[in-house]
């Protein structure tokens, strides 16, 4: 049985409405062991034949059997398997990557033939060798001669190692001495393969040849016999697909071994960085404000900058953790006393009044009417640059005195007149008091956030409103341990009288609960009031249960269970507060919980930017797409010549893949880079430093992801339009 036996083949062309002849009707048969030369004039057709025979071109007609089997149903992929399995070729114009050295151009047959690096080299040597190029194993394809070239080409067919070697005008290039050495290796490789050349120059190689066939318009006209040949069975070659150590390996070459083209690539990849970037920014950017925007009901300090923490196990904060918050990178200061940011006070007489934040006395810088405060009952007021009672009372205000809340008399020694760009809102107004004053306050503000209950004659009443109401003031007449109680509370104790019995009093809130045992010193009631406890407004506490200061500060002071910390750069807001998330504390960001009343409106717009995005990033595609269409139009070649040479169009795919996406990251790596330096100051790039303000790693990530996708896209397109013909076509169309 012959091994390569053709049946009434034809080979047609089509070209728009024409159809030319490549050969018609061709029968022959062609056994291993067989030395086989096809001669004729140009355009007989016995190249055409030739590249049938090695399945680089289909047939129109006939049928053509490879060892037995039927090809016309072969498709692409089977072409491709057949050519990797049997075929060694030897091209006329070579078909070489200039820009490979001679070892890599015939190792890369032996790579796609899924051969291992380490299993490459020693054969690559020894052919290199063979045909006497050993010297010049390390030189650029480009820089050969024609005929150094052709014995590349022909070392290449012999590393593949291939049943059958086709070669097309294989001593065209070469002189008398080297044609026929290479005439005589052929021939000696025809011994246990089959060998089938094309030559114009029948004298060459007459006595090499074991057959002749000549060849006229399409058609064998003779088919001689000229020595006899020893049958052999074919040995076929055991391939596999490239492995991935391999693709990645040539993928990195192919990006870098045409530097015009790399530099080219980088350029446009760097460009198309530079513009996501830029659109990405805006999102942001429009993101970032949106946040901030809004208002939050139950806080009255609304700072975006503002992180409210507890401890998980809600204990007191300690100097030491204060401190440790103070340390971390980004964090603008800590507020100890969180409970003061979210309450305003107020300092007032009949005729005047002022509102703001209580602060110490120790955070005034300055003072622009009157002097700083001396004494306890001594407070400083800020007011903005137009305020209606410094023009009207002017320093009439310093000589009254005020009310301070329910926390007694102050008088005003100061005022702090805040600038313009000071003043914004009346958030901006404070009251510096001192530390007695602040003791009070703070007491004030626990007792708000506090639930009462009172045990008397071993019964707990909840000051709800429905068990008892009463309220638990401190008084100075009062003993450690003692209590003054309103003689209508005489009916829950034991025989209606609660004099030197015992009671409880209790707190609860949202860190601890708490009780103090005391035993009843006094009962008072309209009557006696005022001498026992010192006051006079009975009924504003004819409800109220008095304590010592001693006793009512160690209910309510207990140490800060809740803190702030104010984010110094906005921007990085998140990942610091994910970083004292990580140090074990609860974190509650201010930012997050703005509520925005045109929400609706907002999210139209935001879907509206999002659109308006992807137009933009789709437009930048196609441009991108272009163009480097364009650049990559001296890569047609290389691709047709991967797939002559037994690569398939996947791994083809996948070699282009990954030789963009390696210029992608190198692109976006660079960028990367200049972001480091503009933002460290290195260079001066103030675009590029408002470029990235609003990015935090996730955006990076994001567009990254965006890039990548933009580029495997770009290079899917450009595959399946390169791809879509078969090898030799395409090569043809770039040659």
């Amino acid at each position: 049985m012959s091994f390569i036996k053709l049946k009434n083949v034809s080979k047609f062309y089509y070209n728009k409405k024409t159809i030319s002849t490549g050969f018609s009707r061709i029968s022959l048969d062609i056994d291993m062991g067989e030395f086989v030369v096809f001669t004729g004039e140009s355009g007989s057709g016995k190249s055409t034949l030739l590249n049938v025979i090695s399945g680089l071109d289909s047939y129109e007609e006939g049928e053509m059997y490879i060892n037995g089997e039927e090809t016309s149903h072969y498709t692409e992929v089977d072409y491709e398997n057949y050519r990797r399995k049997y075929i060694g070729n030897i091209f006329q114009n070579f078909n070489l990557v200039n820009s490979y050295t001679v070892y890599q151009n015939i190792e890369l047959v032996l790579l796609l033939n899924g051969y291992k690096r380490r299993e490459c080299r020693e054969k690559v040597l020894e052919v290199i060798k063979t045909v006497g190029l050993t010297k010049y194993k390390n030189t650029k394809a480009s820089k050969l001669s024609g005929g150094q070239k052709q014995r590349v080409a022909i070392a290449r067919a012999l590393a593949k190692d291939t049943p059958v070697i086709v070669a097309d005008e294989p001593t065209g290039n070469l002189d008398v001495k080297s044609a026929k050495s290479i005439m005589k290796l052929l021939k000696d490789i025809s011994k246990e393969k089959l060998v089938v050349i094309v030559t114009h120059n029948y004298e060459q190689v007459e006595e090499y040849a074991t057959r002749k066939i000549s060849m006229n318009d399409g058609h064998i006209i003779e088919d001689k016999k000229i020595d006899s040949y020893e049958p052999v069975e074919p040995k076929l070659v055991k391939y596999e697909d490239l492995t991935w150590f391999n693709k990645i390996r040539l993928g990195m070459r192919n990006s870098f071994n045409i530097k015009t083209k790399f530099v080219l690539l980088f350029f446009v990849y760097f460009f198309l960085t530079f513009l996501v970037f830029s659109e990405y920014s805006g999102l942001s950017k429009m993101t970032y404000e949106e946040a901030l925007e809004g208002y939050n009901d139950y806080f009255r300090e609304q700072d975006p900058e503002r992180v409210i923490l507890t401890k998980k196990d809600k204990s007191v904060f300690t100097e030491e953790e204060v401190k440790s918050l103070e340390n971390v990178e980004n964090v603008k200061r800590v507020e100890k006393e969180d409970l003061l940011l979210d309450s305003w006070g107020s300092v007032y007489n009949d005729s005047i009044f002022f509102q703001g934040k209580f602060r110490s006395w120790r955070e005034l810088d300055r003072v622009d009417m009157g002097r700083k405060p001396e004494n306890d009952d001594e407070v400083v007021v800020t007011e903005g640059i137009f305020s209606y009672y410094v023009d009207t009372y002017g320093e009439e205000i310093f000589k009254k005195v005020y009310d301070i809340d329910s926390l007694g008399k102050v008088k005003i020694s100061g005022i702090k007149i805040l600038k313009e760009e000071e003043y914004t809102n009346f958030d901006d107004t404070v009251i510096y008091v001192s530390d007695a004053i602040m003791e009070k306050i703070k007491i004030s503000l626990n007792v708000n956030y506090n639930k009462l209950s009172l045990k008397m004659n071993n019964k707990t009443y909840k000051n709800d409103g429905y068990d008892m109401y009463f309220t638990l003031k401190s008084n100075a007449n009062v003993p450690d341990g003692k209590a003054f109680v309103p003689s209508n509370f005489n009916m829950y104790c034991s025989y209606y009288q609660c004099l030197n019995k015992k009671i409880e009093v209790g707190v609860q809130n949202l860190y601890y609960e708490d009780s103090i045992p005391l035993t009843v010193r006094k009962v008072f009631n309209k009557d006696n009031f005022k001498n026992v406890t010192g006051l006079t407004n009975y009924e504003q506490d004819s409800n109220t249960i008095f304590i010592s200061e001693n006793d009512y500060k160690n209910l309510f002071l207990k140490g800060n269970y809740q803190v702030s910390v104010f984010i110094d750069d906005l921007k990085i807001g998140d990942s610091t507060v994910e970083q004292i998330r990580a140090m074990g504390f609860e974190t509650f960001y201010i930012k997050d919980s703005l509520a925005n009343p045109s929400k609706e409106a907002m999210g139209i717009l935001r879907i509206f930017r999002n659109v308006v995005f992807i137009i933009a990033t789709v437009a930048l595609f196609f441009i991108s797409y272009f163009i480097i269409k364009i650049i990559l139009k001296s890569r047609n070649v290389y691709f047709s010549t991967i797939r002559i040479l037994g690569s398939t169009k996947k791994i083809s795919k996948q070699l282009l893949n990954i030789e963009l996406f390696v210029d992608i990251n190198i692109a976006y790596l660079v960028f990367l880079a200049l972001v480091l330096f503009a933002t460290s100051g290195v260079v001066n790039m103030e675009y590029i430093n408002d470029l990235v303000t609003y990015f935090t790693l996730k955006d990076y990530v994001a567009v990254y992801v965006i890039l990548i996708l933009m580029s495997m896209l770009i290079s899917n397109r450009y595959a399946k339009k390169l791809f879509k013909d078969s090898a030799m076509n395409t090569y043809r169309e770039e040659v």
